[in-house]
C-alpha cells in the first residue's frame, strides 16, 4: 500500500475513489488518503483491508458523502468522526470485524439515507439519542430549538437501517417505529429482548426483520396491518399468543417459524393474494385444520407448515398450484390418503409430508413434479409397493419411505428403474421382501460418482434449506441441511433375501450402507472394501456366512462397523480403522476370533479358515488331468486368485500343497 500512499497524496482534486472487487488489495487504509479534500464518494469495498478506520475521515466534514469499506476484515471501534460528516447519505461498513457500540453522534447527521453496520461484533444498545430526537417529532406544538430541528430532519430522512448479526442487547426502541421514512429495517441476529411495540398505522415499512433475537410476547396486530409492509421476518425468537388477522394484501414473504405460537391458521390469510412465502414452521401448538382459504393464495412458491399439531386433510388445491417450489406439512396429525392430483407442469421441489397419519397408496401423479429433488414420505401408514415409477423423475435426490407398510418385491417384470441423480434412498423399516435387484442399483449413477464439491441443497433464491429425518450412523436425527454429496441407502429392517448384490461395490460414492434386519445369505462380499468414502456399514442381524473380507480393512473412512448376530467364522481382520471396533461390532458370531473379541484363533483354525485346501485326488498315470482351482472368490481367502494345475505325479502335487500352506502361513503373519 506504500506506492498508493503517494499516488493519493498528489490527487488534491479527486473527488470519487473507487477500488471495490480488487482481492490482491491488502493492507491497512493508508492515512494520506485524508489528504483528499474534496472527496465526495470512498468505495474500498469487497477487497482484503485490515486494521482500524482512519479517524481522519472525519475531515471531509463538508464534501464526503458516500462510504463504502463493506467485506472487508476492519477491526476497532467506528470512529466517532466519521458522523461529523454532514453531507454523508450513505454509510455501509459490512461486513467486517468492528467492535464496540454505535457512537451517538449518528444522532447529527441530517442526510443519512442508508445504515449498514451488520454482520460486525457491535455491541451494548440501539443509541438512545435517537429516541430523544423522535419525542421531538412527535411534540404537539413542534416548539422546539432551532438546533433540533435539523437533527430532527435527520430521523425524517433514514430510508434503510441493518444493524443485523450484531450483539445488540436491550429491547427495540419503539421510535424506530416513528421514522416516518424508514423503509427497511434490519435487526436480525442480536440478543434483543422484550416485547415487540405496537407500530403506527400510518408506517411505511416495507420490511422488518427481528429475526433469531431473544424477543417474546405476542405478534401485536398492528404489524399485520401494515399497508405496505412487504416483508416480514420474526423467526427464531420466543413470541406467543394466536397469529392475528390479516389485513392488508401487500405481504410476500412471512416466516413466524421457531416461536411459541398457538391456535389456529386465520382464515384472513386468504387475503394475502401477493404472498410468495409462508412459513409458520416449528411453533408445536398450531392446531385445526389448514384453512380451505388458502386455496386463494395462488402465487405461493414456499409453504411450510411442519412441526406444529395440524390436523384434518390437506386441501386438494395444493396439488395444483403451479408455482409452488416447496410444500412442507411434516410432523403433523395429518390424515386421509395423499391427494391424487399433481397437476401437470407443477414447480415441485420439495415434497415433505414425513410423520403423519397419511394412508393408501403413494399417488402416481407425483410423476408430474418432473423437478421434484427431495420426497419425504416416512413415518406414516402408507400401504403400497415400492414407487419404482419414481424412477422417471430425473432430478429425484432424496427418496425417504421409511416406517411404512411398503410389501412386495422391489422389482417386477415391467420395472423399469433409473433413479440417475439419487443419492439418499431410505425405505427401511417396512415389509419389503425379496431378494435386492441388481439393476436397481446399476441404474445409481450418482451414487457411483464422488463429488468432492459440497454445498446445500436449498432453494436459493430463498435461502431455504432443504430438511429430512432418517438414521445416520445408527442415530435419527433431522438433517436441517442436507449435504449434496451426503450418500445412503438404508433397506434394514424388511425382510429381503438372497445375497447381497455385487453391483453394490460401484457404488463408491456412498457414505452409508444399511442392509440390517433383513434375511440376507451369502457371504458379506470383498470388494465392498471398493466403497472408498463409506463411513458406516451396518449388516448385523442377516444369515450371512463366511469370513470377514480382508478388503475390508481398506476402509479408511469407516467409523461405525456393525457385523453382530450373522454366522460369520474366522479371523476377525486387523488394522486401520478395524482396531478401533469394539465387541458389539462382531456380537453373536459364535465362529469369529481374534481381537477385539476375548475368543483367540489357533493357527490350525486359521490355516483351515484362510487357505480351503483343493480335493486333490490321484490322476491317471497314464495321461494328464486337468483342474482349476480358484481360491478367494466366495467366503473364504479375500484375497483371490484362478490358477490351472497339472498334475502327472505325487510329487508335484505335493509342492502344490506345500505352496499353499506357505501363502496361509505368510498372510498369518501379516
Amino acid at each position: 500500500m506504500v506506492q498508493y500512499q503517494v499516488q493519493f497524496a498528489n490527487l488534491v482534486n479527486l473527488d470519487s475513489l473507487i477500488l471495490a472487487s480488487n482481492e490482491n488489495l491488502t493492507g491497512e487504509i493508508p492515512f494520506s488518503i485524508c489528504k483528499l479534500k474534496y472527496l465526495r464518494i470512498l468505495d474500498l469495498s469487497n477487497n482484503r483491508l485490515s486494521g482500524f478506520i482512519p479517524r481522519c475521515l472525519g475531515n471531509f466534514s463538508k464534501s464526503l458523502e458516500i462510504i463504502v469499506l463493506g467485506n472487508n476484515t476492519l477491526e476497532g471501534p467506528i470512529p466517532s468522526s466519521i458522523f461529523n460528516l454532514t453531507n454523508l447519505f450513505i454509510v455501509v461498513l459490512s461486513p467486517n470485524k468492528l467492535i464496540g457500540e454505535i457512537p451517538a453522534s449518528i444522532c447529527l447527521l441530517k442526510l443519512l439515507e442508508v445504515v449498514d453496520l451488520s454482520n460486525n461484533n457491535l455491541g451494548g444498545s440501539i443509541p438512545r439519542c435517537l429516541e430523544n430526537l423522535s419525542n421531538i417529532v412527535l411534540t404537539p406544538d413542534n416548539q422546539v430549538m432551532s438546533s433540533a430541528i435539523g437533527q430532527v430532519r435527520v430521523l425524517s430522512s433514514i430510508i434503510f437501517l441493518d444493524l443485523s448479526n450484531n450483539w445488540l442487547n436491550g429491547t427495540i426502541p419503539s421510535f424506530l417505529f416513528n421514522l416516518s421514512s424508514l423503509l427497511y429495517l434490519y435487526l436480525g441476529n442480536n440478543l434483543l429482548t422484550g416485547h415487540i411495540s405496537r407500530l403506527p398505522s400510518n408506517s411505511v415499512m416495507e420490511v422488518i426483520d427481528f429475526s433469531n433475537n431473544l424477543l417474546d410476547g405476542p405478534i401485536p396486530s398492528s404489524l399485520f396491518h401494515l399497508p405496505s409492509l412487504r416483508y416480514l421476518f420474526l423467526q427464531n425468537n420466543s413470541l406467543t399468543g394466536h397469529i392475528s388477522h390479516f389485513q392488508f394484501h401487500k405481504l410476500r414473504y412471512l416466516d413466524l417459524s421457531n416461536n411459541l405460537l398457538d391456535g389456529p391458521i386465520p382464515s384472513s390469510v386468504s387475503r394475502l393474494v401477493n404472498l410468495r412465502v409462508l412459513i409458520l414452521s416449528s411453533n408445536n401448538k398450531l392446531i385445526q385444520e389448514i384453512p380451505p382459504s388458502i386455496c386463494e393464495l395462488k402465487s405461493l412458491q414456499i409453504l411450510d407448515l411442519s412441526k406444529n399439531g395440524l390436523s384434518g386433510s390437506i386441501p386438494y388445491c395444493l396439488g395444483s398450484f403451479k408455482k409452488l417450489l416447496v410444500l412442507g406439512l411434516g410432523l403433523n396429525n395429518f390424515q386421509g390418503t395423499i391427494f391424487t392430483t399433481f397437476s401437470e407442469g407443477n414447480s415441485l421441489r420439495y415434497l415433505n409430508f414425513n410423520g403423519n397419519k397419511f394412508q393408501g397408496h403413494i399417488p402416481k401423479s407425483i410423476t408430474n413434479c418432473r423437478y421434484l429433488e427431495v420426497l419425504d414420505l416416512g413415518s406414516n401408514k402408507i400401504e403400497d409397493t415400492f414407487p419404482s415409477f419414481l424412477g422417471t423423475l430425473t432430478e429425484l435426490r432424496v427418496l425417504i419411505l421409511r416406517f411404512n407398510k411398503l410389501h412386495g418385491s422391489m422389482q417386477s417384470p415391467s420395472t423399469n428403474f433409473s433413479f440417475p441423480k439419487l443419492r439418499i434412498l431410505d425405505v427401511s423399516n417396512n415389509v419389503l421382501s425379496g431378494n435386492l435387484p441388481s439393476n436397481f442399483f446399476k441404474d445409481l449413477k450418482a451414487m457411483m460418482d464422488v463429488d468432492s464439491y459440497m454445498e446445500y441443497m436449498m432453494m436459493k433464491d430463498y435461502s431455504y434449506d432443504y430438511s429430512a429425518r432418517m438414521i445416520l450412523k445408527g442415530l435419527e436425527i433431522e438433517l436441517v441441511k442436507i449435504q449434496t454429496t451426503l450418500t445412503v441407502i438404508d433397506l434394514s429392517g424388511n425382510k429381503f433375501t438372497g445375497e447381497i448384490p455385487e453391483a453394490m461395490w460401484k457404488l463408491k460414492a456412498l457414505k452409508q450402507l444399511n442392509l440390517s434386519h433383513n434375511r440376507l445369505t451369502g457371504c458379506i462380499l470383498s470388494s465392498l472394501g471398493n466403497l472408498s468414502n463409506l463411513e458406516s456399514l451396518d449388516l448385523s442381524y442377516n444369515l450371512l456366512t463366511g469370513e470377514i473380507p480382508i478388503h475390508l480393512v481398506d476402509l479408511t473412512f469407516l467409523q461405525i462397523l456393525n457385523l453382530s448376530y450373522n454366522q460369520l467364522e474366522g479371523p476377525i481382520p486387523q488394522g486401520k480403522q478395524f482396531n478401533t471396533f469394539e465387541n458389539s461390532s462382531y456380537e453373536g458370531n459364535l465362529g469369529l476370533c481374534g481381537f477385539p473379541l476375548s475368543k483367540s484363533c489357533n493357527s490350525g483354525d486359521i490355516i483351515k479358515q484362510l487357505v480351503p485346501l483343493p480335493n486333490l485326488q490321484e490322476g491317471d498315470a497314464t495321461g494328464f488331468g486337468w483342474k482349476s482351482v480358484s481360491i478367494g472368490f466366495g467366503c473364504g481367502l479375500p484375497f483371490g486368485f484362478s490358477m490351472g494345475y497339472m498334475t502327472q505325479t505325487r510329487r508335484r502335487r505335493a509342492w502344490f500343497v506345500r505352496l499353499i500352506q506357505s501363502v496361509a502361513s505368510t498372510f498369518k503373519k501379516v
